[in-house]
């Protein structure tokens, strides 16, 4: 899409005179990311097929606006952004299980290689990072503590594990130590808290910095909010302020390469971190690396372009499965996202969401406008489900204390029998 990179006068005025870069290079350890974005561990969707598109949209970014490789970046591939894997669960990479191993896997020019883990207890966390690190499967390693699904914080894990502090500590120690073993930097990526009323971003974020991570990222929602409402910069704003030996880094409501520099500008963050955003709409990290680098250019693809691009990404995920079926049935839920804005009437975007081979959507593809333009506006704005309030499904009395009951414990010490082999 290079031929569709272009200056727009919407957004010239809010870009630093003379084409100065926004933000430095970003530190992640020993790592040194030219662009500070990060794009967001999201399930079902961050596969090593999505990962790879999105990839070469921030190079060609970063070459548009004329940036080189920052000095020092341990990424032979000269990657501007870092792209982390979807969340894996970690009993079972202990257990290997196929599709654990699956998702661990990157591209050979894939660098930093980053993985996300989720854990609810230190002794499966340490032998999953110990297995990343040793096997040299990983250069980098992001801890979930902001993932809200019901299935996930019934458990304990993801936002609502934050609320027990010594766990909290236990896991993120544990994983750096691992990680200290070959130098791979672990970060953490968390939410505002359980609900209004049950915050822990801060000292989460204190305690994170102390046991020695190399950032931590907000998602300015707590678990109640879901998707829904308004992310809070004030709380990144607010994070920033408290946290001072490692990046911080925002999230959330990041729709575009502008309200990326709001965030910064709002905040003073360190990077962005960016995930429904990029739906259906890859090439976002070529505006974003654009607009770090201090240049306008922003990428407006006509419907063919769009339609290449849903097309190479199906094949990406040919090559990922190793079977054509079950890419197409993964395209499926990106259609809409791809197509937002754009008139391909409802007879095709039905059938694009029931294609079942890469010959059938080529013949799809066929029937849409090639030179329809980008709409706009109506391309814009949100993407992928918002949702809405509500109660957090949590283990039996967890709120009644900060501190882990007696038999949480217990279940702690199974886990950790359980993975000593004892």
């Amino acid at each position: 899409m290079t031929d569709v990179l272009e200056a727009d006068p919407r957004t010239a005025e809010r870009i630093p005179a003379g084409g100065q870069p926004l933000l430095p290079p970003l530190r992640i350890g020993r790592h040194v990311i030219g662009s500070p974005v990060v794009l967001a561990p999201m399930a079902g969707i961050t596969n090593r097929a999505f990962r790879r598109l999105c990839r070469q949209y921030g190079v060609r970014g970063a070459a548009s606006a004329g940036v080189a490789a920052a000095p020092g970046d341990a990424s032979a591939s000269g990657a501007t952004s870092l792209y982390v894997s979807e969340m894996i669960t970690s009993r079972a990479l202990v257990e290997r299980t196929p599709e654990s191993m699956r998702l661990i896997e990157h591209d050979p020019d894939e660098s930093p290689r980053s993985i996300q883990l989720y854990s609810v207890d230190p002794a499966t966390a340490r032998a999953a990072a110990r297995m990343l690190v040793t096997e040299d499967r990983a250069d980098h390693i992001d801890l979930n503590f902001g993932c809200p699904v019901p299935k996930v914080t019934r458990k304990g894990g993801g936002s609502a594990l934050p609320w027990k502090k010594d766990l909290f500590r236990a896991i993120v120690g544990a994983v750096v130590e691992e990680g200290a073993r070959r130098d791979v930097p672990v970060t953490v990526k968390m939410r505002k808290g359980i609900d209004d009323e049950h915050l822990t971003f801060l000292d989460a974020a204190l305690a994170a910095e102390q046991e020695g991570v190399a950032a931590v990222a907000l998602h300015g929602r707590t678990a109640s909010q879901s998707y829904s409402g308004t992310a809070d910069w004030e709380a990144i704003r607010l994070l920033k302020q408290t946290v001072t030996s490692v990046p911080v880094l925002g999230n959330g409501d990041i729709w575009s390469a502008e309200d990326a520099v709001r965030m910064v500008r709002e905040t003073g963050c360190d990077g962005v971190v960016v995930g429904r955003g990029c739906l259906g709409r890859p090439w976002l990290f070529t505006d974003l690396a654009s607009a770090f680098a201090g240049s306008p250019v922003r990428v407006t693809p006509s419907l063919g372009e769009v339609a290449d691009a849903l097309r190479l990404h199906a094949v990406y995920l040919t090559e990922f499965y190793g079977e054509e079926g079950r890419a197409c049935r993964d395209i499926r839920k990106h259609i809409a996202w791809y197509l937002k804005g754009f008139p391909a009437g409802s007879t095709v975007r039905h059938s694009l969401a029931l294609v079942d081979s890469l010959a059938s959507l080529d013949t799809l593809l066929s029937g849409l406008d090639r030179d329809a333009p980008w709409p706009g506006e109506a391309a814009e704005g949100q993407r992928g489900r918002a949702g809405s309030p509500r109660s957090v499904a949590l283990p039996d009395r967890w709120l009644e204390s900060r501190e882990l009951s007696p038999e949480h414990q217990r279940v702690i010490a199974e886990a950790e029998l359980s993975v000593s082999g004892g």
